[in-house]
């Protein structure tokens, strides 16, 4: 699989390559879930989000590789889909060792803020403890880490136009050379505990 994104540039360069098509959405991001019913539990009475559609095969339908699954997706108002995985052996997705609990996460949309401190509300009703309301000043957030680690954000306009997507490039390539400097002249600041349910 890896082979696949180690390709040059000048093979892109090539002018009998097609165009990349356009991608309109997201249509699903997959987990692994430990267990089914608890996740679905969550996303559906917690969250809102409704269960849409069920996938069980003893096989992997790319690879063919004989694991039995269920996936199951539940749908955004948007027609996107988050998905899980159970695989049958009540584990759950281990974090990585190298990556902060907070790097890896899913951001949803709502409409208000006070939608916002509502999912926050319907959380913490069900034992869930959650971090935020925190200002990013072109949003807000709150953040849970049950049964996966996921941000939801209110929808403060992100100005998302040509002069923004300008501006996010030239720290983009400066960072590679940047990184090392920053990391070894930087304090450490305070861990916060993780939130757990």
């Amino acid at each position: 699989m890896n082979s696949l994104i180690k390709g040059s540039n000048s093979a892109l360069a090539d002018p009998g390559l097609p165009a990349p098509a356009p991608i309109h959405q997201l249509h699903h991001y997959a987990y692994r879930a430990r267990d089914a019913e608890e996740t679905r539990h969550f996303y559906e009475d917690i969250l809102g989000l409704p269960l849409y559609h069920i996938i069980q095969s003893d096989y992997v339908p790319s690879t063919g590789e004989y694991c039995p699954y269920t996936h199951f997706f539940f749908r955004l108002q948007d027609g996107s889909f988050i998905a899980f995985f159970d695989l049958g052996n009540d584990e759950a997705a281990l974090p990585s060792p190298n990556t902060p609990l907070w790097v890896n996460h899913i951001s949803f949309r709502v409409d208000t803020v006070a939608d916002l401190e509502a999912m926050k509300a319907r959380l913490q009703a069900d034992g869930v403890e959650v971090l935020g309301v925190t200002d990013h000043h072109i949003f807000k957030s709150i953040y849970f880490l049950t049964p996966m680690a996921c941000a939801w954000n209110s929808p403060r306009s992100w100005p998302m136009n040509s002069r923004c997507k300008r501006k996010a490039r030239q720290p983009m390539r400066g960072w590679p050379n940047g990184r090392r400097a920053k990391r070894s002249g930087a304090k450490t600041a305070p861990r916060a505990s993780p939130p757990r349910r």
